[in-house]
C-alpha cells in the first residue's frame, strides 16, 4: 500500500502484521505452566526477529496469566482463568494477541428474586400463582445457560412451566381457613434438566388470600329477650358469632338486619366494633296492653358479599317479651284535630278529649286540666274532658298559625299519674273583616298641565272568598275632583279630575271585598311640588319660630349677664382665678344629663314651639331680658 509523500513520489508502507484468535479452555486443571501456541513471523527468514506482548494478562491486570518466548515466539500460561471474570485478552502494539476463554458449565443456576407468591383461595384450576426468575453466570445462549424448572414437592396442589418458571393451581379447593400457607421445594436445573447439568433448590412460599367463602354463624338456634314496656333507646340482647375469614377484614365485619317483625320501627340493631356481637336495641317504647310478645328474625351478614362458596346467609329467631308498668292514662289519640269557625259563641262545645287507664280501659275517677292554652279560648271540663269556647276565637290572632292554633291537656288518674295529649283546633275564616288602607299618607307630586295620580292599595285580614279581589269606587256623594280605576285585585288608580291645591287632601273611597263587604275608607293624599321624587312642603319646612331664636340667643346672654356679675363681686372674681388655674379642667367636663323641666319646651328639629308664645317669665330675669322677648314675639 502506498501513500504520496510530494510531487511525483511515493512511500510503501506495510500493513500491520497479527496472528489470529487464541481459545483455551477456563478452569485448565493440568499442568501449569502449557503453551498454547508459537507465533511465528515470516521476517524471520530474512532478519534476527525477537518477540514481545504487553497489555492485560501480561503485565496489566490480571499481571502474569500469559508470556511470550522473546526468541521463539511461544505463547504460555501460567494459571488457570474463570471465564466468568475475564471472557477474553487482547494484548497491546505492537504485536496484537485476542485470547478467548472457551465456556465450561462450572456455575449451577441461581434465583433471582424470593419466592414469596399470594393466591386467592378457591382459584380456579390453572390460576397463576407467581414467575420463578433464575439466571446462570455460563455462556448466555448455550446449554449451560438453558434453565429447567421442576417442583420436588406440592406436586398435587401446583406445578411450574419446565420453561417458563410460571407456577400455577392444579386444584380448586385450597382453603384459608383449613391452611393458609404453603411451602413448595423449586428445582432450577441448567443444561435443559439434563443429567449433566447443574442445579439449585429453593423454598417457595405460597399464601392463600381471604375471599368472604364463609357466612357468619350464630352460637344458639334461637334467643329471648324481655323489655319494660315504655322503655326506649336501651340495649336489650348481645347476640355473639363465629366467622373463620380473615378477622377485621369485611369477609369478617358482621352486618345485621332486622329481616321480620320491626314493621314498627321498634328495634334497631348494630355491630360491636370490637367483638363483632350484634347489638339489639329498643328504640321506641311498645306497650304491653296492645303486644305481650315480639318475634323477630336477625340475619347476620358481612360487610362483603359471599363468594366461591354455596352457603347462604343465616338467621335466628328472637323473642321479645313485653312485661307490664303500671301506667298513667292515656288519651284516645296522642292528638285530635277539631274544626272550629271563628267568632263562634262562647260556650260551643267542641268536642270531648277523653283518656282511660290503659290497664283497665275504665275512664272512671280520671280528671282533666289544661296545660296549655295561649290565647285562653277554650274551657276543658274537669271531669268529662268535654272542650268549649271560652273567648272570642279569631283566625286573625297571632295565635293562629297557619289557620291552626294548638293546646295541650292532660289526664290525672287517682295514683297522680298523667297522660299527656294536644288538641288542634283548625279555624275557619269567616267574613269578619274589610278591606282597609294602610295607615300614612300618599304622595302626590304635581306636574304643570298634568292631573296626577296614586296608587291605592287596600288590605283585607281574611282569606279566600272573603278578601280580594276588591272592588274601588268614589261615593255619590263626592265633591267630583277624584276618580278612582282598577289596578289589579287589590289597588287601584287614584287621580284628580280638577286642579287642586298643594296639600293634604282627605278622599273618601268605597272599598268592598269579594263578597261586597266593606265600607268608605279615607285616603290622606298629599299634593306637593317635587324634586327628584322628593316632595318639598312649605308648610312643613324647617322655620325658626320664637321660641328657636330664644333658644339661639338665651345662652349668649347668660354667658353676657355671668361675666358682668363676676367682674362686680371679689368673692366671685377669686372663684374665676380659681376656674382658670390648676382646677380649670373641672369645669370643662362634659354634662349628659340636661334636667326637665324647662319652661322653654323641645327646640328639637328647629320647629316652631307647640303652644303659645308665653314669654311671660322673662319679666323675672331683669330689664335686659325684655327686649330680647320683644324679639322672639311672633308678629
Amino acid at each position: 500500500m502506498s501513500q504520496p509523500i510530494g510531487p511525483g513520489f511515493l512511500k510503501r508502507s506495510k500493513r500491520r502484521w497479527s496472528p489470529p484468535p487464541f481459545n483455551i479452555l477456563e478452569n485448565y486443571s493440568g499442568s501449569l505452566p502449557k503453551g498454547i501456541e508459537r507465533i511465528v513471523s515470516d521476517t524471520q527468514q530474512n532478519y534476527s526477529v525477537y518477540y514481545t506482548i504487553s497489555g492485560p494478562g501480561v503485565d496489566q491486570h490480571p499481571i502474569g496469566l500469559f508470556s511470550l518466548n522473546s526468541k521463539t515466539g511461544l505463547l504460555t500460561v501460567h494459571k488457570a482463568i474463570d471465564r466468568e471474570e475475564f471472557p477474553s485478552f487482547k494484548t497491546d502494539d505492537p504485536v496484537i494477541i485476542t485470547i478467548d476463554i472457551d465456556d465450561q458449565n462450572d456455575n449451577a443456576p441461581t434465583f433471582k428474586d424470593p419466592l414469596m407468591f399470594t393466591v386467592p383461595e378457591r382459584s380456579a384450576i390453572g390460576e397463576v400463582v407467581g414467575l420463578v426468575n433464575a439466571t446462570d453466570r455460563d455462556l448466555a445462549g448455550s446449554l449451560h445457560t438453558k434453565i429447567h424448572f421442576s417442583l420436588l414437592s406440592g406436586q398435587d396442589l401446583f406445578g411450574i412451566h419446565p420453561e417458563t418458571g410460571v407456577i400455577t393451581t392444579k386444584t380448586n379447593t385450597l382453603d384459608r381457613e383449613t391452611k393458609d400457607t404453603h411451602v413448595v421445594t423449586v428445582q432450577i436445573k441448567d443444561m435443559a434438566g439434563a443429567d449433566s447439568g447443574l442445579s439449585s433448590q429453593g423454598q417457595a412460599t405460597i399464601r392463600l388470600s381471604d375471599i368472604n367463602d364463609n357466612p357468619p354463624t350464630f352460637n344458639k338456634t334461637s334467643y329471648d329477650a324481655s323489655i319494660q314496656e315504655n322503655d326506649k333507646d336501651k340495649l336489650i340482647l348481645r347476640i355473639p358469632v363465629k366467622d373463620k375469614d380473615l378477622i377485621n377484614t369485611p369477609n369478617w365485619v358482621s352486618k345485621f338486619v332486622i329481616s321480620k317483625g320491626n314493621e314498627n320501627g321498634n328495634f334497631k340493631i348494630e355491630t360491636d366494633p370490637k367483638t363483632n356481637d350484634g347489638l339489639l336495641y329498643v328504640t321506641k317504647p311498645l306497650d304491653y296492653e296492645k303486644n305481650k310478645n315480639v318475634n323477630l328474625e336477625i340475619r347476620a351478614e358481612n360487610q362483603a358479599k359471599l363468594s366461591g362458596t354455596t352457603a347462604q346467609w343465616m338467621s335466628v329467631p328472637i323473642n321479645v317479651a313485653v312485661t307490664d308498668v303500671d301506667e298513667g292514662p292515656e288519651f284516645t289519640a296522642p292528638t285530635v284535630r277539631y274544626t272550629v269557625k271563628e267568632n263562634i259563641a262562647n260556650g260551643t262545645l267542641i268536642g270531648t278529649y277523653s283518656a282511660v287507664d290503659p290497664e283497665t280501659k275504665s275512664s272512671d275517677g280520671i280528671l282533666y286540666y289544661k296545660d296549655s292554652d295561649p290565647a285562653g279560648w277554650i274551657n276543658m271540663d274537669r271531669t268529662s274532658g268535654a272542650l268549649r269556647v271560652a273567648n272570642t276565637i279569631d283566625r286573625e290572632s297571632h295565635f293562629v298559625k297557619n289557620g291552626m292554633y294548638n293546646m295541650t291537656v292532660k289526664a290525672v288518674d287517682s295514683s297522680s299519674k298523667t297522660g299527656s295529649g294536644t288538641v288542634i283546633i283548625v279555624v275557619e275564616d269567616m267574613n269578619d273583616n274589610m278591606p282597609t288602607f294602610p295607615p300614612g299618607e300618599l304622595i302626590l307630586c304635581e306636574k304643570e298641565g298634568e292631573m296626577g295620580s296614586v296608587l291605592l292599595v287596600a288590605e283585607d285580614k281574611d282569606l279566600s272568598p272573603y278578601s280580594a279581589p276588591f272592588t274601588f269606587s268614589i261615593p255619590s256623594d263626592s265633591d267630583g275632583k277624584w276618580t278612582v280605576t282598577r289596578f289589579n285585585d287589590t289597588a287601584a288608580t287614584l287621580q284628580h279630575v280638577k286642579e287642586l291645591p298643594t296639600g293634604m287632601h282627605e278622599v273618601p273611597v268605597l272599598v268592598k271585598d269579594l263578597q261586597g263587604h266593606g265600607e268608605v275608607q279615607t285616603a290622606m293624599v298629599r299634593i306637593c311640588e317635587c324634586r327628584g321624587g322628593v316632595c318639598l312642603d312649605k308648610n312643613r319646612s324647617a322655620m325658626f319660630g320664637g321660641m328657636g331664636v330664644l333658644a339661639m340667643l338665651l345662652p349668649l346672654l347668660l354667658l353676657l349677664l355671668l361675666g358682668e356679675y363676676l367682674s362686680s363681686c371679689p368673692a366671685c372674681r377669686t372663684v374665676q382665678e380659681t376656674l382658670d388655674g390648676r382646677f380649670a379642667e373641672d369645669y370643662s367636663k362634659a354634662y349628659g344629663f340636661e334636667g326637665v323641666g324647662s319652661t322653654a319646651g323641645s327646640v328639637g328639629c328647629c320647629s316652631d314651639f307647640g303652644g303659645d308664645d308665653n314669654l311671660e317669665f322673662l319679666n323675672a330675669l331683669g330689664p335686659k331680658f325684655n327686649t330680647l322677648a320683644d324679639v322672639c314675639r311672633k308678629s
